[in-house]
């Protein structure tokens, strides 16, 4: 092999290891964070628990694209033909490993939706939904369903049992409740979620990041459908509490789809929709601080980027010098 090829095979070797590293690292860092994140008095929002679960893939990400791989572009020399270090070599095989699971994860759930997609639409009737241009169908089914399918191209799903149990009022704003999934995109990030590669695989606080995200998004899909509309919010309360009625105990879904009864418990959601309190400006104040504190950040990498990139090529010397 080449000069040339040594130097970009051993850069993709630091490169992965850099990710698994930083991913451990931040996977640890998560965890701390969550348990006295869930414990507080405040309900987080669905945006935040998202951030915490797929944060230790992007931030290792990042970091590799954006400042390792220039870094080593940069400093390392070409003509230098180098090992590979055994720890090294074994962290990247793990990223390697890590990638392929997530992206066996994302495959595998998004072929389950497609064929829950497939059975359901096996019995589909075209129907015409109020407050949507998002393609509707009836279906048959013997548990009342209404779902919204489809990562890139939503369609909402309908069953007959459902429509004959609620009346026009309630299922208006069930169907809205469906549009703030949608416009929320819950279905991609339900995916984003499942394929994240986790160097720390399956471990208990991801699991519980994946349950507090899917809870908050349906806390937020109901104020989408009935933030400013007290009436809305009742017909919303009503509609879950006669489909929980009528719906048996079944395990919640786990695939890219989202549905009315959503995974959230229903007790607390209908609490919440019949409270008249209200978080807008709360909300909108954490946005903006949110976006202030992003744009200081990147303002500051900026400004301190040349000498980032060379301290990281000397921190990556060192740490390949001090590996067997």
């Amino acid at each position: 092999m080449t000069a040339a090829g040594w130097f970009a095979l051993r850069g993709l070797t630091l490169a992965l290891a850099w990710f698994c590293l930083l991913n451990v690292a931040a996977g640890l860092v998560v965890a701390l964070l969550a348990r006295p994140l869930a414990a507080g008095e405040r309900r987080r929002t669905a945006a935040l628990w998202f951030g915490l679960r797929v944060f230790a893939s992007v931030a290792a990400l990042a970091f590799v694209a954006a400042i390792f791989l220039p870094s080593y572009w940069l400093y390392e020399p070409r003509d230098v033909i180098e090992g590979f270090d055994v720890l090294l070599t074994a962290g990247a095989l793990v990223t390697c490993l890590a990638i392929a699971a997530g992206v066996g994860r994302g495959v595998s759930a998004w072929r389950s939706a497609a064929r829950r997609t497939r059975d359901w639409m096996r019995s589909a009737r075209p129907l015409s939904l109020p407050g949507t241009n998002i393609p509707a169908f009836e279906i048959d089914a013997e548990a009342p369903v209404l779902a919204l399918v489809g990562v890139l191209r939503p369609r909402m799903l309908v069953t007959s049992g459902l429509i004959t149990a609620l009346t026009p009022e309630e299922l208006a704003v069930a169907v809205a409740h469906e549009i703030g999934h949608s416009h929320a995109r819950d279905n991609l990030k339900r995916l984003v979620m499942r394929s994240v590669p986790d160097v720390l695989p399956a471990s208990a606080s991801m699991r519980a990041l994946e349950r507090r995200w899917m809870a908050s998004s349906e806390d937020g899909a109901d104020r989408a459908a009935g933030e400013h509309d007290p009436r809305a919010r009742c017909a919303l309360a009503s509609a879950l509490l006669k489909v929980a009625r009528l719906t048996p105990p079944v395990t919640p879904i786990s695939e890219p789809i989202c549905t009315l009864m959503g995974s959230g418990d229903i007790a607390s959601r209908v609490r919440r929709l019949l409270d008249d309190r209200t978080a807008v400006s709360a909300g909108t104040v954490r946005r903006t601080a949110g976006w202030a504190a992003a744009l200081v950040a990147v303002a500051a990498i900026a400004v301190a980027y040349a000498p980032l990139l060379r301290a990281v090529h000397e921190a990556t010397e060192l740490l390949v010098r001090s590996l067997p």
